[in-house]
């Protein structure tokens, strides 16, 4: 089974706009994983995130693999948002009458059931810290990649 990763909206947004400041880290990791035949996956989480501001057809469909969110993420995200509202002391009145899940819940849910998944990708720091968070209590199956340094830097590589 190949390698994958599962990219977070916040690389898309980085990705897809060159006047970002993380515009050239995103496109690197993004050339090392297709030049190192590293499966991009996607969330349709992420591509709803996506579509708040942006449309479907921007994003790089041909080179990248849609996960639908299905019944076992849902199991899986509940568990893992448990650990979360925990680690935030979120007081149980704010969960009831319903729990507004996170989407790094989900995702993280997602990323953790799918056995070839090894990296989520992000910018994000708040899902930096959410993860941190649920690590301490469980051990997810996948790393964080966090774009903000470039890929080089991220895998020790050295430029020539």
């Amino acid at each position: 089974m190949k390698d994958s990763v599962l990219l977070d909206t916040s690389f898309f947004v980085r990705l897809l706009n060159d006047e970002d400041p993380l515009h050239s880290n995103a496109k690197g990791f993004y050339q090392y994983f297709l030049e190192n035949g590293i499966i991009l996956k996607v969330s349709t989480i992420s591509i709803a995130e996506y579509c708040v501001k942006g449309k479907v057809d921007e994003l790089p469909m041909r080179n990248i693999q849609i996960i639908p969110f299905n019944l076992d993420h849902a199991q899986k995200t509940g568990e893992f948002a448990e650990v979360i509202f925990y680690e935030n002391q979120l007081a149980k009145e704010k969960l009831f009458p319903r729990a507004i899940i996170p989407n790094d819940s989900k995702l993280f849910a997602q990323a953790s059931l799918d056995k070839s998944i090894n990296h989520f990708v992000t910018s994000d720091t708040r899902s930096q810290t959410t993860y941190a968070k649920l690590k301490a209590h469980i051990n997810p199956k996948f790393e964080i990649i966090d774009i903000s340094k470039p890929y080089n830097e991220a895998f020790g590589l050295i430029d020539f």
